[in-house]
């Protein structure tokens, strides 16, 4: 699939703003897909965490990775319309580095064992080539109207 920008992007995801953290993605194929988040200083988290020292909430950059799976996962089905992806969980988190305004993070994401409404990936977050986020994130596709999350 080639590049998808932030209106093809809307179409996939539920998400809005200020919770929508996927700007575009790069590539994708079948078991991998590539997404940039641009990190500007007037995102709203940035007053509180921390205002003389901003910095991305590392819940924030896991959220983003979750995003990336999440178009990756509804970009290969066809009813799409009908179905949510949700988080279902997050292991081996580690935080390498401080995200702040202005930098730029490449969310890449890689299927390590995929069924049809469950994925484990591998998330990885780059700034340039360093890597300052990574988990192992589980997701999970389920039907709109019966899903019960808390």
């Amino acid at each position: 699939m080639a590049e998808l920008d932030i209106l093809a992007i809307r179409g996939l995801l539920p998400h809005r703003y200020p919770f929508l953290l996927v700007d575009r993605i790069l590539d994708i194929g079948d078991d991998y897909i590539t997404a940039i988040k641009n990190v500007t200083a007037n995102e709203p988290h940035f007053t509180g965490h921390f205002p003389d020292f901003p910095i991305m909430p590392g819940v924030l950059i896991i959220e983003a990775l979750a995003q990336t799976a999440g178009v990756l996962v509804l970009g290969k089905i066809e009813n799409r319309e009908n179905k949510h992806v949700f988080l279902a969980g997050v292991d081996e988190a580690r935080f390498r580095r401080p995200v702040v305004p202005g930098d730029q993070l490449r969310l890449e994401i890689k299927v390590v064992h995929g069924r049809p409404t469950r994925i484990k990936a591998q998330g990885r977050a780059f700034v340039g080539d360093q890597c300052v986020a990574e988990a192992m994130l589980v997701c999970v596709l389920q039907d709109k109207g019966g899903a019960s999350q808390s």
